[in-house]
């Protein structure tokens, strides 16, 4: 699995503030709804039901939101970079600034984890993530996240 196949370019987006994490999930589900044809409030509604069970903030101003959903037949994602961190609720109480929302088939079992861990190995390379929050360009950042996973891989 290559992050390429999850994330497509019109997925990536740069938001100046955000000053929840319901207003997050609400712009994540405009995304995918424009990017993947996903219904925007079925979207926001899973984030908010598995934000319940606990945090996505896994810390260093990165979250990691997904969810499960009903009529996709594959794993999707969509990358956003907030200009002024906000408090996300993170394990290390730290305020978040790059977020990688993934949304799986119901049924997606393995595939689901695959991405997670795909994604999750991903930003914990500081050095990829200091590259995003150097840059504003959403065709940049798609390059520097689906870059990275390729050359992890070779």
């Amino acid at each position: 699995m290559e992050l390429s196949s999850i994330l497509k370019p019109s997925a990536v987006k740069v938001a100046s503030t955000v000053s929840s994490k319901k207003r997050l999930f609400q712009d994540l589900g405009d995304v995918v709804n424009e990017c993947y044809g996903i219904n925007g409030s079925e979207a926001f509604t899973a984030l908010q039901q598995r934000e319940s069970l606990g945090p996505t903030g896994v810390g260093r101003g990165v979250a990691l939101p997904h969810a499960r959903l009903s009529g996709l037949d594959k794993v999707v994602g969509c990358f956003m970079r907030v200009e002024k961190p906000f408090d996300f609720g993170a394990v290390d109480k730290q305020p978040v600034d790059l977020v990688f929302a993934l949304f799986a088939p119901e049924d997606s079992g393995v595939d689901h984890l695959k991405a997670l861990a795909l994604v999750s190995r991903t930003m914990r390379d500081a050095s990829i993530c200091a590259k995003l929050r150097a840059n504003t360009d959403t065709t940049t950042l798609h390059a520097l996240l689906t870059e990275s996973l390729s050359n992890k891989a070779a």
